[in-house]
């Protein structure tokens, strides 16, 4: 999907963008506990363990907990793997208004589910001996690599490295 304009990748955007939308936060906030710092990793597992609710802005004083479960279960369909799991637009306003029912046909992606975020951190160095050690960590909250030198080109950034390919 990296740098693929279509309507399945405005649709992943607008489940993410509903998301934040709802918990009154930001994709990625690395001021929260670890298990909260990406939002959809945390919206995955309130949906999974039947909290959903919990992820509801704490800031609103009240709301209606069937809406949230709504718009919780259409983010997270909009957020799929696949384009082809993805509702489109249309079908994910007509779940939103009420006029369809929410599938419940709905997994956790693969994308959070094939590693873990600190397993994927590693050093590549390379050959030379007055070379310096460079690090690179991958996020599927930001979906990038983040080279901490400047001079270095992102890794591949729709799969995790811990090597550059040669």
């Amino acid at each position: 999907m990296r740098g693929q304009l279509t309507e399945k990748a405005d649709v992943y955007g607008f489940g993410v963008v509903a998301l934040e939308i709802v918990s009154g936060r930001r994709n990625s906030d690395s001021s929260l506990e670890e298990e909260k710092t990406c939002l959809l990793e945390w919206a995955w597992h309130l949906y999974e363990s039947n909290h959903a609710v919990e992820l509801a802005d704490a800031n609103l004083s009240e709301f209606n907990e069937e809406e949230v479960k709504q718009v919780i279960g259409v983010a997270l369909l909009c957020t799929q793997t696949s384009p082809q799991l993805r509702p489109s637009m249309s079908r994910a306003v007509a779940m939103l208004s009420g006029d369809i029912e929410v599938s419940s046909d709905i997994s956790r992606p693969g994308y959070l589910t094939d590693w873990k975020l600190d397993e994927v951190t590693g050093f590549i160095t390379t050959d030379t001996p007055t070379s310096k050690d460079e690090y690179s960590h991958y996020s599927s909250c930001t979906n990038t690599s983040i080279p901490t030198d400047p001079d270095l080109k992102p890794i591949n950034a729709t799969r995790p490295s811990l090597q550059e390919d040669h």
